[in-house]
């Protein structure tokens, strides 16, 4: 339950960035809105390193500049989705992100693609054309940007997984800002808008909520097993469909969220074979 519950967490976190993402979008970039949760995060990292006893140093500084980098393209992709979909399809893409892990583990580590695996390849695929529907409908170039952007999560969670092995999660965090701060910095001034003082309570959303989630996982995944974490985090798809019908006058389409149920069982079928 206690695992549950912080998975709940995280998914209101998750949710809190959407709406905070598309507010920001209303007149600056996407590189900009990355900059705004960059600048919020290191802030707060650097407020609670003294009290979690915590020092930045590290020694793999590479694998962190380069699941920095990774990150960078998938956390713009999804900012810049987030702006041109509505909100219940952007985050039913995003759930093909253990796909592409299970996918890339197999070609970067070697890791065994067994049949359970297998499985969730071909229901994550299947998942995608229902939602994306390609021949019976147009499809939206950003909608392959969020695909390349959960192929990108994909990656960096790989590389977490290496990091966390000796490097503590403030640590993680800290560096997280600290790398894409000036990425998104510099990517963001051929377009960038000075942000106005309305912009602050958003910036701060989206922040506090990239933290938050990040926060919330970590926790959640320590004490409950990921057979009980996933089904809690697919919560989002209609928390945010609920959100973008009633504040963006949004659509809710069925198919997305048959595409989402496919992927879903795909993923918590995995899950379940491997834990046994």
């Amino acid at each position: 339950m206690r695992g549950a519950l912080w998975m709940g967490g995280a998914v209101l976190s998750f949710s809190v960035m959407a709406i905070a993402a598309r507010e920001l979008l209303r007149h600056m970039g996407a590189f900009e809105v990355v900059l705004m949760r960059s600048v919020v995060m290191l802030a707060i990292v650097l407020a609670l390193l003294p009290g979690a006893g915590a020092s930045p140093r590290t020694q793999r500084f590479p694998l962190h500049a380069l699941r920095n980098g990774v990150h960078f393209v998938g956390q713009s992709c999804w900012v810049y989705a987030i702006g041109a979909l509505p909100l219940a399809t952007v985050f039913a893409i995003e759930f093909t992100m253990p796909v592409w892990t299970a996918l890339l583990a197999a070609l970067l580590l070697g890791e065994r693609l067994t049949p359970p695996r297998a499985a969730m390849l071909v229901l994550g695929l299947a998942g995608v054309l229902i939602i994306l529907r390609p021949g019976l409908s147009f499809i939206h170039p950003a909608a392959l940007v969020m695909l390349l952007g959960s192929l990108a999560f994909g990656a960096q969670f790989i590389f977490t997984k290496q990091l966390t092995t000796s490097e503590r999660p403030t640590s993680v965090l800290f560096w997280m800002s600290v790398i894409q701060l000036p990425l998104s910095l510099a990517a963001s001034l051929p377009w960038w808008v000075w942000p106005t003082l309305a912009d602050l309570p958003w910036a701060l959303a989206i922040g506090a909520g990239s933290y938050a989630a990040h926060y919330c996982i970590t926790r959640s995944v320590r004490i409950a097993d990921a057979t009980v974490v996933v089904p809690v985090d697919f919560l989002r798809l209609p928390l945010i469909a609920v959100v973008g019908a009633a504040a963006y006058g949004e659509a809710l389409d069925p198919l997305v969220f048959v595409g989402a149920a496919v992927i879903f069982a795909g993923t918590w079928f995995t899950l379940s074979r491997e834990r046994r």
